[in-house]
Parts: structure tokens; sequence; C-alpha cells
């Protein structure tokens, strides 16, 4: 079968059977039915046979799923009694081993693009009720049968992240365990949870071995990123990478609470990041930015500074430290400019973890100046005409940090608050965020803060309401991190939550649906050319997916930038194609992850087009073939990004068109046949 196919195509589905026995027996083999598939026989009345010493045979049927999501497919073979024989040979039934069954999952896609939304609640009751609604609508577009909508329930804001410790990106494909910073991201968000459950005495034996795991293969993973030299870079080439060099050592430092970490990894490192301190005392930049959003009013070395400094500050490095002495001296002297919020916030934790109270306090009287409180919410933007999510939430993240990590009075949790409620809200529905660097510093300040509000008592009932139907969970202490999820009846509509009780509950509802791909213009674009290889002998189609690339915003380049490229049902890459394009340029990486191909392009020149090519050839023949879809997005912004379709067209295929886009007078109205005898060429009849 193909990986997955989506709603629509169909295909042979191929049954083999083998007789590995010393006698002949004879067979009978049944598909399973179903109400997500029907089958139709493509082997006349071939399907009980007989079948030979070391003999097989191949039945078919046309496959046409009906349902959305996973199908599984189930056929089944058994040697049944016979008094015909087969090749003047008696047939026999095995005593044992006289029925196999073999089941295959199948994912079925709905058409177009698929798209989640997250709605997200922290309900303290306190002994009261509370309250709120909301009302979810789909767009117009929906596809017909794609729209799903969930809710889940947990006694802790922490325990979406922790039911999902392997994964918390809502980004699908990534290099999840193909570059050094998404490695990290995988690995930091453990460190903090265990933290946390550690300082409040949660800690179970089950869970310390499931985040043990993870931290201790993720460390590893990250070994193959260091240079000789302790420095690490994001594909393990080129040079030292200064941001993600400090990024590594302050969680390596952390995760040795947890696991064995070599103590020269981590003195190596820091000892890179030192010998990069200039006169002036700031760090010297190596390897790009992070986030080129973060530039504003101050330079990137003050940024990429402040960072370095808060990493030696959380190793419990003194701030009489030489190193980290100069540090803070250079910052010092930047705070003339704040009119970076980002930098802003960044260096009131950096002083707050220096113990510099007074300008801590200053920093802070002027993100509360800038700050935009709307209800019990606080906002902070980069720029009066920022609106970065990924750094609308690092921003508040270190905002909280600087309020929490000083001896927090009853005030500063109240302040808090106001952050935690928006932060929570961001939360995708794995429990991380929109992009790496914001999740791992959103969940340290989460951890922060609910290690500090911790409350061992207490029980609440959650109740969710929608016109048809009601869903009610209990969250108490025994259940407070247990993931509890329940599909509503409701796909859209009104939604009526309450709490009752006196334990805080996380409220999650979950939609999602599919629409036409879109073709809005974004500063991201992405074009595709298709061309059938006509000159190749071989018996299965090739394409050449020819791909334009284009960045039109405001910046000069983009931050490293991902190409999704969706296969079309039953093709799969060229081996050959795929290893010419890593050396194309401005790849970094290429990547192959089930019917995907990602490709980490280094960055895109504002207004400059870059091509490449890739070609894919048909695995397995699929009919009534539907178009795949192109992505491009910022890999620290994903929701910059653009979508573009394709597809394969068979020479000499007859469609029925309804509706052609031809310069025709409106008011005529005609059926018209398309016959394409290639992928450029085709005849349009009425």
């Amino acid at each position: 079968m193909p990986y997955s196919v989506i709603r629509g195509e169909h295909f042979k589905l191929k049954a083999t059977v083998f007789n590995y026995l010393t006698s002949c027996i004879m067979v009978t083999v049944t598909p399973c039915l179903s109400s997500d598939y029907t089958l139709k026989p493509l082997s006349g009345d071939q399907y009980t046979f007989c079948l030979c010493t070391n003999d097989h045979k191949t039945l078919r049927w046309n496959m046409i799923p009906t349902a959305l999501g996973v199908v599984n497919v189930t056929v089944s073979a058994e040697a049944v009694a016979s008094h015909v024989s087969c090749d003047n040979e008696v047939v026999s039934v095995p005593d044992r081993g006289r029925i196999d069954i073999v089941t295959k999952p199948l994912i079925v896609k709905a058409e177009g693009t698929e798209v989640t939304k997250t709605y997200n609640w922290l309900l303290c009751p306190k002994g009261n009720t509370q309250t709120e609604e909301t009302e979810i609508q789909l767009p117009e577009n929906v596809i017909e049968g794609s729209a799903g909508t969930s809710v889940s329930v947990l006694g802790d804001i922490l325990g979406r992240a922790l039911k999902n410790l392997d994964g918390l990106l809502q980004m699908p494909y990534g290099c999840h365990y193909g570059c050094g910073e998404q490695n990290m991201a995988l690995l930091a968000p453990n460190i903090y949870i265990l933290q946390y459950l550690k300082g409040t005495q949660q800690l179970t034996s089950a869970i310390m071995e499931k985040a043990a795991n993870f931290l201790t293969s993720g460390y590893q993973r990250q070994l193959n990123y260091i240079s000789y030299d302790g420095a690490y870079t994001t594909f393990g080439t080129g040079p030292g990478n200064t941001w993600l060099t400090a990024f590594v050592v302050r969680s390596f430092s952390k995760a040795q609470s947890f696991i064995y970490i070599d103590p020269r990894k981590i003195k190596e490192s820091k000892t890179w990041l030192e010998q990069k301190q200039q006169e002036n005392g700031c760090f010297e930049t190596s390897g790009k930015l992070f986030n080129n959003r973060m530039k504003g009013g101050v330079s990137d070395e003050v940024t990429l500074s402040a960072y370095i400094t808060a990493a030696f500050l959380e190793m419990k490095i003194s701030p009489k430290d030489p190193v980290v002495y100069k540090s803070l001296i250079c910052l010092k002297e930047s705070i003339s400019d704040l009119s970076n919020t980002y930098t802003t916030a960044l260096l009131a934790y950096v002083f707050t973890l220096a113990g510099d109270m007074e300008t801590r306090a200053h920093l802070l009287q002027h993100l509360d100046t800038v700050a935009v409180k709307e209800g019990s919410f606080l906002y902070w933007s980069q720029t009066a005409t920022e609106t970065s999510a990924s750094l609308s939430v690092e921003i508040r993240s270190y905002v909280l940090l600087a309020k929490l990590s000083a001896s927090p009075t009853v005030e500063d949790l109240g302040y808090a608050s106001g952050i935690i409620m928006w932060l929570t809200g961001q939360q995708n529905y794995y429990g991380g965020f929109s992009s790496t660097q914001d999740t791992v510093v959103a969940l340290q300040a989460l951890a922060l803060y609910s290690t500090l509000v911790f409350s061992p008592e207490g029980s609440s009932t959650v109740t969710v309401q929608t016109p048809s139907s009601q869903l009610t969970f209990d969250v108490n202490q025994d259940n407070k991190l247990l993931y509890q999820e329940k599909t509503m009846q409701d796909v859209s509509g009104k939604y009526s939550l309450e709490v009752k009780g006196t334990a805080c509950a996380s409220v999650q509802i979950s939609v999602h649906y599919n629409i036409p791909t879109p073709t809005d213009v974004t500063t991201l674009s992405v074009k595709v050319k298709p061309e059938v290889d006509t000159i190749s002998e071989s018996p299965r189609p090739k394409l050449t997916l020819k791909i334009k690339s284009l960045y039109s915003g405001k910046e000069s380049t983009t931050n490293m930038v991902i190409l999704d490229i969706k296969m079309l049902s039953g093709f799969v890459p060229d081996p050959e194609s795929l290893m010419i394009l890593k050396g194309a340029l401005m790849v970094d990486r290429v990547e192959q992850k089930e019917d995907h191909v990602l490709v980490y392009l280094q960055e895109l020149l504002k207004d400059t087009p870059i091509s490449h090519s890739l070609e894919i050839i048909q695995e397995l023949p699929v009919d009534n073939l539907k178009p795949a879809v192109i992505k491009i997005y910022d890999y620290y912004q994903p929701s910059d990004q653009a979508e573009t379709e394709y597809i394969f067209i068979p020479q000499g295929t007859v469609w029925l068109v309804q509706r052609a886009s031809l310069s025709l007078k409106p008011l005529l109205k005609m059926l018209f046949v398309l016959t394409c005898v290639s992928m450029h060429f085709c005849v349009i009849s009425s």
C-alpha cells in the first residue's frame, strides 16, 4: 500500500501468499469487510486456489477508502480442506499455523491544507465557580468531513508538556533528530519539568525513567554537533555558533542533576565562549543570531552577550567572575537604549540573576511603562508594528523569570498571573509554543511559577457544554498530571466552560480541519513547475519538480527557511536526486520523513528568487490522483508561510471539466472534455 492517500484516490491493494511447507495446500484469501473502505475484486474467482511448495500467488483488489484518519486494512489467508488435488498431490491441512492474518494501517487524509487551532484556559476557582464562554466558527471553505474538535483537561499547566516530552512543537516536520538546535529544544524542557516535579515532590520513578531516557539520548545526539574546540554547530559542520553553544552549556549544567554529563564537555564549551569575549566585555558573534526579528534599537552583540551572560549566571558562576563581571559592565553601558523590548526583558532577567537590584528595578519599571494592559492580561511587543508570536512569548517569559527569580512577593505573583494567563493561552496541542526558543524559555518560566504557587491540596470538576452535548472531567491530587481528552459531538458553535472546586484546571479545546490550499501572498512565496520525464525508458513515471522560493519582506534576509515537499500519493523521491539537492544553493540539509522531503535553507535574500529541483518516481499507481502541497515557512516564525499545489497528469488522461478558466463570455455555460497528451499540452473541447 502507499504510505498515505488523499480521500477520493484509489489504488490496487495487493496481497501475496507464500507457501513454505513441504506439501501443497488449498488456500482461501479473504479481506476483512469495513465501513471505512470498499474493495472490488480484480482477480476474478481466484481467491481460493492451490499453492504448492515454495510457490506464491498475488491477489488484487481495487481499494477505495471512504473514511478519514488511520484505516486498518486486514487480509487473512487460510489453508482449507479440499477434495481437489494440486499437481496430482492430495491437499494437506497443517495442524498448526493454518491461518495467517496481516493488518496494515493506511493514512487517509482530507484534501487541501490541514489547520489546527487551540483555545486554552487556566481556571482557578478558589472554592467558587469560574466560567468561560467561547464560540468556535469554522471557515466557509472548510472541506466537508475534515473537521473535528476535542477537549482536554489537566490539573497542572505543565501536564500537557509532560505528556509530550518527545515532541512539544506544532511543526509537524522538522529536524527533530537532524540539527543541533532542534535537538536541544527537545532536551531542555525535560530539565525544567523535572526540576518542577522534584521541587514539588511529584517526581515518580516512572516519570523519572521516561525523562531520563529522553535526556540521555538527547545528550548523546547533541555530541554529534560539537567541534574539536568545544563549540556547537547547527548541523555539525562549519564554525561554532555562540548562542547555540551557550544554549547547550546552560542546559547541560542543569541536566547534571538527573543524568551523567561529561564535565569536560561543559568546561570545553565554556572556555570556547570565554575566548569569544571582546575588550569591551561583550561577546563576538559567531554563526547566525537565532531569530533576526530580535534585531532592533541595540546591536545583535548586546542581545547575544545578554544570552551568554544569563547562561553563565544560571550555571551559578559568580557575578564577580572576571568574564561575567566584564560582560555585565558592557551590558550596563547598553541600557541607555531600551528601544528593543526583547533585549530589555532579557537584560532584566540577567541583572536579576546577577543580584543588581537597582538596574533590575530600572529595567522592570521601563517594561511596565511600555506594557499593554487588557483586563487581566499583560502584553509586550518588540516594536509598535511587531507581530511575531514567537518573540511575544519570549518577551513575556523573560519578564516572568525576572519577576520570579529574586524572592518574589505576593504582589509579584499577582503581576505574574496576568502573564501566565496569556502564556498558557498560547500553548499548542502538544504543550509547546510556536517555535524552538520560545518553547524552551516559556516552559522554564512556567516551571518556575508553578513551583512557587504549587499546592498539594484541592480538587475541581470541569464541565464543558455545547448545545447538544456535555462533558465532565474530575481533577484531583491523584490525577492532576493525567492527560484527559474527549471528543465533542459539536465541532463548532458556542462552548461553555465551568470549573467548580479549589484546584486549578488547564483546559484546552483543539479544533482541526482542512481548507483548500491558500493562495494568499505573504512575505514568503513558493511556486512549482512539474515536468514529466518523457526520455527515461523506465516503466515507472518520473516527475521533476522545479521549485522557486522567494522572500519579499522587510528584513534583508530571512531566518532559516524550511521547504516542505509533500509527495503525491504513491510517489517517492529519487535517491540520486535527493543527493544532488543536498549540494544545491543555500541548502544546509535534506531529510526524508514519511511522505515528505524537508529542505533546510540557510536563508533567503530579500527579493532574490532561488530555484531547486527534485525528481520523484511513482512507486505504486494511484488512480484519481489529488494534488500534493509544497509548503515554505520561517523556522523561527512558522506563521510566516506560503503553500502551493502540484499534480501529475498522465498522458492520455481524459477529464470531464465543469468549469474552465477560458476567456469566454460569462453567460456561456458548457461542459468541457480535457484530454492531456503531455504535462504541458492538453486539448479542450466542448
